[in-house]
């Protein structure tokens, strides 16, 4: 396949065919076969904005996508020839290659005076040539004028001249003297002829004048002008002043200047003043679409004779074309961290020529991507490393292209590139550890904290599952004592805690414990990725006795003790006042019953009180006391001379009786404490 840089293919086409007429199928050129055409994605680019043709991808046949018009596209330049590329993006390659647009007889000659006026004098010896008005012919080659005829007459015969430039210039040629008297004017037919099959033809009326003697012609000052004018100068504008003089007298020494041979842009773009000879600008200026003119101008006296000079114009190229970009392929969006990826595929061109067209493309220095030349002032956009959503997820970048005329002029282009997510962030929480504090006896389901995990992700990449890991003693059973909020965290104790089945306390009444076991045990958090990210963090949750310090500070805290809360102190305070007075109390109790059991210890037997105790004596669950029912059994033998005061055991619920032995096992295992999260 031809690559950049190699010799380009070479393709025709005939003018004004139809939009889809067939011009070459490139299958063979392109070493491909028809299934591999679509999947290297071709397309066909040329300068300018305008596409005049296309590749049917599903059977490689090059097609027009509109008439072309040989003389619109090219004028009087001879071959035609709009060179064009065929970009393949998967992988990036280019085809070089010309289509050649063939002229056909579209066009017939066409004179723009439609009416040719010669004052020749009667003077004027046979053998003189007068030259006129040439005729006009947009088709090039064959197709182009070849020839002109005259009509019969006895005065004048018909010669052609070949230019340096190749045109057909006719003259009239005086077989025999002019009398004025026998005719003062001569009326002539002259038609143009083309080369095209059949040939094309056009007409002007010649008419002679013929006028009293004159026998001095005028002459230029220089027979060459020339001048430099810089494109885009204002209309009205003087490019040259001419100058001619003629030594007759009278209506035989007046001049007046005209122009000769002049194109129909000559006289679009220039006027001359008949009787100064001074010659302005009747549009502006295009270097881009016509680099020089030259200009024949004639200046004819009032006895018909005349003289002629050559201005030639060379258009100075200023810098008024900004360079232009086009953008072949486009990407929006890329996933992060991929590496050296291409973002566009574009071309530049400017129109202006030397330092004026030639430019420098670039894009923001603190943007991580650069730009690649490639053939024929194309670029492509890469990026220079791997991108990180979570550092930045757009980028809005501009390619500025500057030429280096004076002024410089630069186009810019906007390009917004979005960086789309990959899991690549594993979710973090926000502390690394979380203590937390619970009553014993809580009710059931009762929410005691949360924990919380971020993830840098974004959408589906960054919702977060919370779950609790299985505890390192297998023993303990985790799962019927917390519960976890999969979507939020939240945690929540499945059941009451009891701060006794957990570590044995000794102590005596009105003695507070400060002790607080810990149950911990690694908590697990998974982001929805694919494949999904986790991490773990690790939650102390620490059981409060019900005499025990309501707070406890952290062991990094420990540093700030000193500095307790008053109101911790007066719990504590309000708590010892409480336990004292409830100690006081059952001593008093138990004072009175024996006094009445030593009234009835002659009776021989152990006296039955007058009412039993309650049998919840102590219970205050919610107030953080004792929560066990207690019985008391208080009896004195007669006769024994001793008398016994029983505690009997406490009544403990059966899922702790059961398992006492195995949590008092839990609570030498874990120093106390359990962890989860």
């Amino acid at each position: 396949m031809a690559q950049a840089g190699s010799k380009p293919r070479h393709y025709s086409v005939a003018e004004e065919m139809e939009s889809g007429s067939f011009v070459a199928n490139l299958l063979k050129d392109l070493g491909l076969e028809v299934d591999q055409l679509a999947a290297r994605g071709p397309q066909v680019v040329s300068k300018g904005k305008k596409m005049r043709l296309h590749l049917d991808r599903q059977t490689g046949d090059l097609l027009l996508n509109e008439k072309l018009d040989r003389e619109e596209l090219c004028g009087p330049i001879e071959p035609c020839v709009l060179p064009f590329q065929v970009l393949f993006e998967n992988p990036l390659q280019f085809f070089q290659a010309e289509l050649r647009i063939r002229d056909i007889n579209d066009h017939s000659p066409v004179f723009l005076d439609k009416e040719i006026i010669l004052k020749i004098s009667e003077s004027i010896t046979p053998g003189t040539a007068f030259l006129i008005e040439r005729a006009q012919d947009l088709d090039a080659g064959s197709n182009s004028l070849q020839s002109y005829t005259v009509s019969p007459n006895s005065h004048f015969h018909l010669k052609l001249q070949d230019s340096s430039d190749g045109v057909i210039l006719p003259q009239l040629v005086l077989n025999k003297a002019l009398d004025r008297e026998e005719q003062p004017e001569i009326m002539l037919t002259l038609t143009a002829l083309d080369g095209g099959t059949p040939p094309r033809s056009g007409t002007a009326l010649v008419r002679i004048e013929v006028l009293d003697i004159n026998d001095n012609a005028p002459e230029f000052a220089e027979l060459l002008y020339e001048v430099q004018v810089p494109e885009n100068s204002p209309i009205g504008s003087q490019v040259a002043l001419v100058s001619a003089r003629d030594l007759d007298i009278g209506a035989y020494g007046e001049i007046t200047y005209v122009f000769s041979q002049a194109s129909e842009d000559i006289r679009k773009t220039f006027q001359i003043n008949a009787k100064s000879g001074e010659l302005l600008l009747r549009q502006k200026l295009d270097f881009e679409s016509i680099q020089n003119y030259t200009l024949n101008i004639q200046a004819t006296d009032g006895g018909g004779l005349s003289g002629s000079c050559v201005v030639f114009v060379q258009v100075i190229d200023l810098n008024d074309n900004p360079p232009e970009l086009t953008m072949s392929t486009l990407i929006n969006e890329i996933p992060e961290n991929l590496e050296e990826t291409i973002i566009a595929v574009f071309s530049v061109s400017d129109p202006d020529s030397g330092d004026n067209g030639r430019m420098v493309c670039s894009t923001q220095d603190d943007l991580p991507f650069f730009l690649k030349p490639s053939v024929e002032n194309f670029y492509t956009l890469v990026t220079n490393r791997a991108l990180d959503r979570e550092t930045r997820s757009e980028y809005n970048i501009t390619i500025t292209v500057t030429d280096l005329g004076t002024p410089r002029l630069k186009t810019e282009h906007n390009i917004t590139l979005m960086v789309s997510d990959v899991n690549d962030n594993a979710p973090a929480f926000t502390q690394t550890s979380y203590t937390l504090f619970v009553r014993e006896n809580n009710s059931p389901a009762l929410h005691i904290g949360s924990v919380s995990a971020t993830d840098r992700d974004a959408g589906a990449n960054a919702q977060v599952t919370y779950s609790l890991l299985p505890p390192q003693d297998p023993q303990l059973p985790l799962a019927s004592l917390v519960s976890i909020n999969a979507d939020n965290g939240q945690l929540f104790a499945l059941r009451a805690l009891d701060y006794e089945a957990l570590r044995v306390l000794e102590f005596g009444v009105g003695a507070v414990d400060r002790g607080s076991p810990a149950l911990s045990s690694p908590a697990l958090v998974l982001d929805n990725g694919e494949p999904p990210l986790s991490a773990s963090v690790t939650l102390h949750v620490l059981l409060v006795d019900g005499f025990s310090q309501p707070y406890l500070p952290l062991p990094e805290a420990a540093a700030d003790a000193a500095q307790a809360d008053p109101l911790t102190v007066y719990l504590v305070i309000a708590l010892a006042s409480v336990s004292s007075l409830f100690l006081f109390s059952v001593l008093a109790f138990i004072a009175v019953r024996l006094c009445r059991r030593g009234k009835a210890a002659s009776l021989g037997g152990c006296s039955v009180p007058e009412g039993h105790f309650p049998g919840h004596l102590v219970d205050v669950s919610g107030s953080g006391t004792l929560s066990q029912s207690y019985q008391y059994e208080v009896c004195l033998m007669g006769g024994s001379g001793t008398s016994d005061f029983k505690f009997l055991k406490p009544i403990v619920p059966k899922f702790l009786a059961q398992g006492e032995e195995r949590v008092s096992e839990a609570n030498s295992s874990f120093r106390d404490s359990f962890e989860f999260s």
